[in-house]
């Protein structure tokens, strides 16, 4: 892998001297960054922070309005206030993209909105009181005075807080990687890192391996800007896809333009390919949703899964677990976790051979368990480890095939599907679309599933999926 990395840092046309954080050493793509928290991890904090002060700001200012008054009684109606104001606040200022990340990189922005989240929680919530009558009295001098204090808090707060947010945090939330794809100038900008994409990566190449490469190197940044010729704008964006990070391709012969809808960053115009499925918000949700269904999961069916790997275990010899490496979320490989229910010497590890009605390779103790789905249990441990998730498109083996093809020879729209996290059930699953692909159609039907679950997720219908799915458990095609 020859010029992988160029540069890092801050890319300039100018000659002025670079002003990169010395802590952001250079990495080889593909390596894990342990010694430095990834952008996800960075944005998460970011917006706990937030919240953390906003919510101190709140309460601080109507303890110090109610001080004013005279002493304070710890169980007084300002503190019923107060705390009924806190979860107001933090639904309206959620709506109101609050704690979005062009807020996070805005000092004013962050003013404003927090301002706006405020005026409209105070309203709301004293319409709330005036039409339920509530028998409670709130001292009119005492709101007012909080609500000026807090208005004065917020604005102070959020200011110093989204000025200082690198330092708070311990890096940047929101790191741009610039990917070189040939001999393409070097754009204006701020750049973490940039890769020079030959002996690489390969857009137009369908590869596994190098699709995994891509994303470890792209799994500590929150968005990536491809320079490339005007011919392989077309294979980067069918590469980024489903890479589940916000994709741009630079196109700079749009800066004449001044084109409005496009990319972040005015000075280099892009235009936006890919972005994740799920807001952040949307994935915290999704994550808590997980681990709350796969712990309670796990605990309820811990006697059963010991049950089935001691009889695993008397049924012939081998492991009871069988690893596969599968395809996961951004096109990273993971290895997933699955009950053996195939001899040792008949397991294929590639997948490249689909399990039929009739398979030899299967143990007695095999064919029941992938006849009631039991074998899949293990993979709640890959849901608790953050592989996978309790729902969404299931992970198929690097060698899988329909008709003797290749998933992504059949469809490029393939690698689209890999944009969120694999699921143990999906919308194609409790559709009925199960079991060997032996035909083109088979992998087409799961893969347009697939798109539309990506298109219009929900954690309703992640609950309504899983409800439907105690109607598959037993399917015809599961053998």
């Amino acid at each position: 892998m020859s010029s992988v990395i160029e540069q890092q840092g801050t890319v300039r046309e100018s000659a002025a001297p670079s002003r990169t954080d010395t802590r952001h050493l250079v990495r080889h793509p593909g390596r894990p960054a342990h010694w430095r928290p990834s952008s996800a991890s960075l944005r998460v904090r970011s917006i706990a922070y937030l919240m953390a002060i906003d919510c101190s700001a709140l309460f601080g200012s109507f303890a110090l309005a109610a001080q004013l008054r005279g002493p304070v009684d710890p169980m007084g109606n300002w503190l019923v206030f107060a705390l009924t104001l806190l979860p107001v606040y933090l639904v309206i200022a959620v709506n109101l993209q609050a704690y979005s990340p062009s807020t996070l990189e805005e000092p004013f922005r962050a003013i404003r909105k927090g301002g706006q989240s405020l005026l409209l929680s105070m309203g709301t919530l004293t319409l709330a009181v005036f039409y339920l009558r509530s028998g409670l009295q709130f001292p009119r001098l005492t709101v007012a005075t909080g609500s000026t204090c807090a208005a004065l808090g917020l604005s102070a707060s959020r200011y110093l807080y989204v000025c200082h947010l690198q330092t708070i945090l311990g890096g940047n939330p929101f790191d741009a990687i610039l990917i070189r794809d040939g001999d393409q100038p070097m754009p204006s900008g701020r750049f973490s890192m940039v890769i020079a994409s030959e002996s690489y990566f390969d857009p137009e190449g369908d590869d596994p391996v190098m699709y995994d490469r891509l994303a470890k190197s792209l799994a500590t940044a929150n968005r990536v800007v491809i320079a490339c010729a005007p011919e392989r704008r077309r294979a980067w964006a069918r590469a980024l896809r489903g890479a589940n990070i916000q994709g741009e391709i630079l196109v700079p012969e749009l800066a004449e333009l001044t084109p409005l809808g496009l990319g972040p960053r005015r000075d280099g115009p892009s235009i936006i390919v890919a972005v994740g499925p799920l807001s952040l918000i949307d994935r915290m949700i999704k994550r808590g949703f997980d681990l709350l269904i796969a712990g309670g999961a796990l605990l309820l069916a811990t006697p059963l899964m010991l049950l089935v790997a001691l009889w695993i275990k008397l049924d012939s010899p081998g492991p009871v677990f069988f690893a596969q490496t599968r395809i996961g979320r951004g096109n990273e490989m993971f290895r997933m976790l699955k009950f053996r229910s195939m001899r040792v010497a008949g397991a294929d590890g590639p997948g490249h051979r689909s399990t039929a009605r009739d398979d030899d390779r299967i143990t007695r103790v095999g064919r029941l368990i992938r006849r009631t789905s039991l074998d899949e249990l293990p993979q709640l441990l890959n849901v608790v480890r953050g592989h996978m998730s309790i729902v969404g498109p299931r992970p198929h083996a690097l060698g899988s095939r329909a008709a003797d093809k290749l998933f992504w020879e059949v469809d490029q729209r393939y690698w689209d599907r890999h944009a969120c996290k694999p699921g143990l059930t999906g919308l194609a699953q409790v559709r009925g679309f199960r079991g060997a692909t032996l035909v083109e159609n088979d992998l087409k039907l799961r893969l347009q599933a697939d798109l539309e679950y990506l298109e219009s997720w929900s954690v309703w219908r992640d609950v309504k999926i899983i409800l439907l799915t105690t109607r598959v458990l037993l399917h015809r095609n599961a053998f």
